[in-house]
């Protein structure tokens, strides 16, 4: 980068994730949650996982920031049904 900003990764949480020595699974899913509260407005937060997940492809597949990226991703194009309340009949009583 040359002094623009990354709109990727606005405050360069990702990026210092990576060079953080002995770094956790916990630590990690803490910056991708302020990562992702991080991006500017209009981003699809897929598209920007999926396009951190190629830059950081020289890194080892089990680091644990590739990981929690590579689980944000799976659970952002398999959404999960939430509720239940709503998608019952009423009654018309």
């Amino acid at each position: 980068m040359t002094g623009e900003r990354d709109m990727l990764d606005p405050k360069g949480l990702i990026r210092e994730s990576y060079r953080i020595e002995g770094i956790v699974a916990s630590q990690c899913r803490s910056i991708f949650l302020d990562w992702a509260l991080s991006l500017p407005d209009g981003q699809d937060s897929r598209d920007a996982i999926a396009a951190l997940l190629d830059r950081y492809a020289d890194q080892p597949e089990d680091h644990p920031m590739s990981v929690v990226l590579r689980q944000g991703l799976a659970e952002m194009k398999s959404p999960k049904r939430r509720g239940g309340w709503r998608s019952r009949p009423r009654d018309n009583v």
